[in-house]
């Protein structure tokens, strides 16, 4: 069963790991219990972390035995932020029991709870809340050097910054590690996973499971999922892309997704997708010889995004695309998709009655009055994939598709949306 460590090395997934003879020595003698934990420090997870709900199905689907935490106690403190980001907000309780729930409802979907391999939802809150203070430095806090914890990479940065860093965000590890120590007992949890930025609170919770019960633990990490320009991939100038609908719409994942370089995407079908080997080295050679294709892309932005939403909205996403680019009908798609669409491309509200030359304008398709009448006068504007000849023609309500939306185009491929408001 330690087979899937050769799998997570394929596909670059490994970043750091305790002893990995060991831990090959525990998978082959038979199923392990793992664990992976998030905090609900937002109302919903993103696309980073799902390379570790990912990393956990894999687990399973090779026999072992996953406990996925969401963490409604250390949620109410959140992992220290690295120098300069500041300290984090500490959200109400019931806000934080909100947010637990909304992401329990994204992770269990993308694993199985049946079988002998059957996951396990689990909240820290539940063995944390009644903890009294004495208990927990005697029992939990004793074990703990403070010389290595002030080690800590995010920690020591922190203890450099003119910021500082309070006792609350400091004990996190602690009870990061205490986790770990609670699910080894109840559970027989031996495997920890993580981002790479975890390591060192993974390896809090293996040695307080050393200390506190004499037993042997594991941690193994996952590399942070970064763009060739080394920032935190998922992140884009309107945000992270979430896994929420609501928060991210199914077409504009599907359309980040879509996007991926060239030189990265070999990359994001191993991390993000379950295709073969065999599979990903042919995508490899297309990217290769017939780039202009886009095939990785397409293949990339389809799985995950029938993973995460569901292939009815995958069929939204892509019918969306290929009408938005004059290849489809405009007149299926929905309000909500259309609105997905306007937080993929510039968009704007506009009175009825605004001629095309203003709602290129106000689109950002166009600088200027000038440059918007060359445009038109030039074949260049289209509404509706139809083009518009005469600079003075009016955008009215029966121009909207849905939701009162309609699509600006400028040229073949510049696109924005406008909102006929009025």
């Amino acid at each position: 069963m330690s087979g899937i460590l050769d799998e997570l090395a394929w596909r670059g997934l490994i970043s750091q790991i305790t002893d990995e003879a060991a831990l090959r020595a525990a998978l082959d003698a038979g199923p392990v219990t793992l664990y992976c934990g998030f905090d609900p420090t937002a109302p919903s997870l993103h696309i980073g972390n799902l390379v570790q709900i990912l990393t956990v199905r894999r687990f399973q689907d090779a026999g072992h035995k996953p406990l996925m935490l969401v963490g409604g106690a250390t949620g109410l403190i959140g992992d220290p932020r690295d120098a300069g980001e500041g300290e984090r907000s500490l959200n109400p309780v019931e806000v934080v029991e909100e947010w637990v729930g909304r992401i329990r409802a994204q992770i269990e979907p993308l694993l199985s709870f049946e079988g002998p391999a059957a996951a396990r939802m689990v909240n820290n809150y539940e063995w944390t809340a009644t903890l009294d203070t004495i208990s927990f430095l005697r029992d939990v806090g004793k074990h703990f050097r403070l010389g290595t914890m002030i080690a800590k990479d995010t920690v020591a940065r922190r203890l450099a910054s003119d910021e500082g860093i309070s006792f609350t965000e400091f004990a996190y590890q602690v009870l990061q590690g205490m986790d770990f120590l609670e699910l080894y007992r109840r559970y027989g949890c031996t495997l920890q996973t993580g981002g790479s930025d975890q390591w060192g609170n993974l390896l809090s919770g293996a040695d307080l499971i050393r200390k506190a019960e004499g037993g042997t633990a594991h941690a193994l990490t996952t590399p942070l999922v970064v763009k060739a320009d080394g920032t935190r991939y998922g992140k884009t100038a309107s945000g992270a892309v979430w896994l929420d609908p609501e928060m991210t719409s199914p077409y504009a994942f599907y359309q980040f997704l879509l996007n991926a370089d060239d030189a990265e995407v070999l990359t994001l079908l191993k991390y993000f997708t379950f295709r073969s080997r065999e599979e990903i080295e042919a995508l490899g050679r297309a990217v290769a010889d017939e780039p202009f294709k886009r095939e990785a892309q397409r293949t990339l932005a389809g799985d995950v995004t029938a993973l995460v939403h569901g292939s009815e909205a995958l069929e939204a996403a892509v019918a969306a695309s290929q009408a938005i680019f004059g290849r489809g009908e405009l007149a299926g798609l929905d309000a909500a998709t259309l609105a997905g669409v306007a937080e993929s491309v510039p968009s704007a509200d506009v009175a009825a009655g605004t001629t095309i030359v203003d709602a290129l304008i106000a689109s950002g398709l166009a600088e200027s009055r000038s440059e918007a009448r060359r445009v038109v006068d030039d074949g260049g504007a289209y509404l509706n994939n139809e083009n518009v000849a005469d600079p003075d023609f009016a955008l009215t309500p029966s121009a909207s598709i849905a939701g009162g939306w309609a699509v600006i185009r400028r040229g073949k491929k510049t696109i924005a949306m406008v909102r006929i408001v009025g």
